[in-house]
């Protein structure tokens, strides 16, 4: 609290001064005929000088950028000036008590009081507008000319445009030159807020962009529900104006710097609200355990290690084949918990002699199963590949678990293992397969996560798409009609940990994707977050679906059902029975088709170990687009 606690020295001594003048205001004119006794300057006003220092330091008064304040600051002065004026009150009663001044003399510290309070933030609205004023003389004077500055519309005209005004409005190097505001409030139209006028709604944010030749549009509206800033997201995509937005609202808040706009990113374009954890659950899961994750290099893995170092595990062994990525993740966190380093190892799931040596050696409590072969059209190319890594890699690590009493197990997987149409969405499914058949034999409580696509994984057609823009396009889409479900990299971690907590055993978690997302529309967003126009500055190619690809995909099989948790977004699959006996059958299947190096050969094993493995893609896509024709009808 005291660390820099004046940094407004010169609002510090006007206060001073302010106290002063008042004290000779009130003795002079108000009460010229009241006689002061011996030494009443320093028990009065030098007693209400102390106090108002001490009460302004304890409420951050004089941490306060005046020149960018506004009404809540005010309002907090104000209620500080209150509690001011009762510690004098109270002082006074005490000087009287001891008879120190006389009682009469009340009125001069009540005069006192009220006076300097008037004179105080008389001085502090001037320096706001000296402060306004010297900013708009040096944008004047300057050569930089006002109509190189990037016209903006804000949108939302709250405490967030406030923040942008104060941060940017007056500051003669800015980049920007603030137009108006837009606001859904038709009680806020034509009115002036914080100096600039609030022009209209959302529907009118097209005319006024073309009308007042608008180079960017600032999105103020932080708190704003995940519809309406997608509404609004849509309406500001029909113009040709740079889309930019702020931090969260409550950041803004706490902060007295200047606030930087960013560039909308793809997440804001979900419709999914915040994910809320249950940090107390996860931490008793977590906390003094030793964690290990599979494959804690890759996109999902090192967001893994990232959301477990943050509940204080005894230990984190980070287990991958890829040494970069090992190496990435480790220097990260090394320097982040430097009391607490990870054990990063290089090993693969498909060795069973290496695991159990690393499993002797770290003990763990936990096993966060990230590593797999996830590239659909990859996979449909090496399936013994998928096999080999998914299939006999998650075997092995499971088996292992279960040899050495880990605690709990927890497997990812994807929404391309229900009714899968490729080996890889196949290989997954069976890793599902094998998940519940070890709760049929394990002490291990084993589980598995599924869900969709990541934004920004390695692999994500979201950086692909990114690339093919910067290139000029054209940007290339497989089907007009395939949708996909998204997730952000740091939400689907925080889900996989929190569902790891409601584990008791053999069931498979589905999280909650919000609404599927059409590929061909996010490539339009994409583009016109860039800056271009769809089809007109950078094409957008349709070519074709991919060896295995589906046009759209699913979370739970009919046969599943579904169940709620104590998370809104974490539900639970109905268990499914399965031998072990006549898995480790169909395995040994699996095995010998694999060492036969014959694709065809795999994939007829295959259709039988998961029987709802869909072998013509081609089929399925024509039967799904043929039944939404027959519904429309």
């Amino acid at each position: 609290m005291f660390k820099k606690p004046i940094k407004n020295r010169y609002i510090f001594a006007f206060d001073i001064l302010a106290i002063i003048i008042a004290r000779f205001i009130t003795a002079i004119i108000l009460f010229p005929e009241m006689k002061l006794p011996q030494g009443a300057f320093i028990y009065t006003g030098g007693t209400y000088i102390g106090l108002v220092i001490i009460v302004n330091l304890i409420f951050g008064v004089y941490k306060i950028a005046w020149h960018y304040s506004g009404t809540r600051e005010l309002a907090k002065y104000m209620s500080v000036c209150i509690v001011s004026m009762i510690a004098q009150f109270v002082a006074n009663e005490l000087l009287v008590f001891f008879s120190i001044i006389p009682q009469p003399f009340r009125r001069i510290n009540g005069g006192i009081a009220i006076i300097s309070i008037l004179i105080m933030i008389l001085v502090r609205l001037f320096v706001k507008e000296i402060y306004k004023t010297a900013s708009s003389k040096a944008m004047v004077t300057s050569p930089q000319k006002p109509g190189n500055k990037n016209r903006v519309l804000i949108i939302g005209a709250g405490d967030a445009a406030r923040i942008i005004v104060g941060s940017y409005a007056h500051d003669f190097s800015s980049p920007y030159e603030i137009v108006g505001f837009i606001d859904d409030d038709a009680s806020k139209h034509g009115k002036i807020m914080y100096g600039y006028k609030v022009l209209g709604g959302r529907e009118s944010i097209v005319s006024i962009c073309e009308n007042m030749d608008i180079d960017s549009i600032i999105m103020a509206i932080p708190s704003a529900y995940v519809q309406d800033r997608l509404d609004i997201l849509k309406i500001c995509n029909l113009t040709k104006c740079k889309v930019k937005t702020i931090p969260n609202i409550c950041d803004l808040l706490d902060s007295d710097e200047n606030v930087h706009v960013r560039d909308i990113k793809i997440e804001d374009l979900l419709d999914r609200d915040p994910i809320v954890l249950d940090n107390d659950g996860i931490s008793s899961l977590v906390k003094g355990k030793v964690v290990m994750v599979s494959g804690g290099g890759g996109s999902i893995g090192s967001e893994l290690c990232r959301q477990i170092m943050r509940f204080s595990p005894e230990r984190l062994i980070i287990l991958d084949i890829y040494e970069n990525n090992a190496y990435d993740i480790q220097m990260e966190l090394n320097a982040q918990y430097p009391g607490n380093q990870p054990a990063v190892l290089i090993a693969s799931v498909r060795d069973r002699v290496r695991l159990q040596e690393i499993f002797s050696e770290y003990k763990p409590n936990l096993v966060f199963h990230a590593a797999a072969h996830k590239h659909v059209p990859l996979m449909e190319t090496s399936p013994g590949e998928a096999i080999k890594n998914n299939v006999f890699g998650t075997y092995n690590l499971a088996m292992t678990a279960h040899e050495f009493g880990v605690e709990k197990f927890v497997m990812i997987s994807t929404d391309k293992a229900v009714n899968p149409t490729n080996i890889m969405g196949a290989s997954k499914r069976l890793c599902e397969m094998i998940i519940q058949c070890m709760e049929r034999i394990s002490e291990t409580d084993f589980v598995a996560v599924r869900f969709g696509n990541v934004l920004g994984s390695n692999g994500s057609v979201i950086p692909l798409f990114e690339r093919q823009i910067s290139k000029g396009g054209p940007v290339k889409v497989t089907h007009k009609d395939v949708t996909r479900f998204f997730m952000t990299i740091p939400e689907a971690a925080q889900l996989v940990i929190q569902a790891a907590c409601y584990a008791k055993g053999g069931e498979i978690f589905v999280l909650d994707m919000g609404k599927p997302v059409k590929i061909y529309d996010l490539a339009e967003n994409l583009i016109r977050l860039s800056g271009h126009i769809p089809n007109v500055d950078i094409k957008i190619e349709v070519v074709g679906l991919r060896p295995g690809e589906k046009l759209y995909e699913e979370l739970l099989m009919d046969q599943e059902g579904l169940e709620g948790t104590k998370h809104s977004k974490i539900f639970v699959g109905r268990p499914m029975t399965i031998e072990m006996s006549e898995l480790e059958e169909k395995l040994t299947l699996l095995k010998e088709a694999v060492d036969s190096q014959d694709n065809e050969k795999i994939r007829d094993i295959m259709e039988e170990v998961v029987p709802t493995y869909i072998r013509d893609n081609e089929s399925f896509n024509k039967a799904h687009l043929k039944s939404k024709e027959t519904a429309k009808v």
